[in-house]
């Protein structure tokens, strides 16, 4: 995997017009070596040496001639292109579908904030009960948040089905903690569940990827991923991944914020159980 592209790839959104120009022209040579001048580079992608230099930086190198030398170093490693194409061998297509994941998780690291992680960790620790809802592959998400935590010794449970939901959530009082999980934001009856919970008094957490979402407005702590799940025809296994990840570093946290109800049975079973979370 050529690293620099990749990284490239991921900043590519960062980047002003010009910079682009030149990620672009490198995108589209990315199998040749780069023997330019940097004013020729410059006149190739119809940019500014200023802008070629400034394009290095931001990924990492001290400059134009050291960005000549590491793409060089990365050569020999094949440059995957984000499409999937119905050329790719299977090995090419679980190329792009890691490479893919890996920016996924690089972006969410990006737009997930360290307060709510703290706030919705400390939330779930304390809850009298915890429930967590979602539909179709958020469905996944939740059944296995809610095994895990259980683990790390909160009262959990998770509902799938939207009348269950409905249910589960008129039971809830104040210090109870509801976690919706849905990738657009705008699923009608996660979101009626989210209400009626806020209404309650439960404190209401989501998982999604849109800011600006039906969800978003019923939650008093928004955890929020980064992915670009149309990019290929993957069943949104970029989502899939990135709420995962998110979910497991909350258990971890919570396991050593809540020690006591993770276990009961001995000295040392904490620590124990934090490895079990990963089983």
């Amino acid at each position: 995997m050529n690293r620099t592209l990749l990284q490239a790839q991921l900043m590519y959104n960062d980047m002003g017009r010009s910079e682009k120009k030149v990620a672009d022209w490198l995108f589209s040579h990315s199998g040749e070596l780069l023997p330019y001048s940097i004013t020729d580079l410059a006149s190739k992608c119809k940019s500014s040496e200023a802008t070629i230099v400034r394009f290095s930086k931001r990924l990492g190198c001290t400059g134009y001639q050291d960005l000549k030398i590491t793409l060089a170093k990365e050569h020999e490693k094949k440059v995957i292109v984000p499409m999937i194409t119905s050329e790719d061998d299977c090995f090419a297509i679980f190329e792009k579908v890691c490479n893919d994941a890996y920016m996924s998780l690089e972006r969410t690291k990006k737009t997930l904030s360290a307060e709510n992680m703290t706030n919705a960790a400390t939330a779930i620790s304390s809850a009298r009960r915890v429930v967590l809802i979602g539909l179709g592959t958020s469905a996944q998400v939740a059944e296995d948040a809610s095994n895990k935590l259980l683990r790390a010794g909160c009262n959990s449970s998770a509902y799938a089905d939207t009348h269950m939901q409905a249910i589960a959530v008129s039971q809830l009082i104040k210090g109870d903690v509801v976690i919706g999980i849905s990738q657009s934001g705008s699923s009608k009856d996660i979101v009626e569940s989210m209400k009626a919970a806020r209404v309650r008094g439960a404190t209401t957490i989501s998982i999604t990827s849109k800011e600006r979402s039906p969800i978003a407005r019923q939650s008093d702590i928004l955890l929020l991923t980064d992915t670009e799940e149309t990019r290929h025809s993957t069943l949104g296994l970029n989502s899939h991944i990135s709420r995962l990840v998110v979910i497991d570093a909350l258990c971890y946290k919570i396991v050593y914020q809540n020690s006591a109800r993770a276990h009961s049975v001995g000295e040392g079973e904490a620590e124990l159980q934090s490895k079990r979370i990963i089983e």
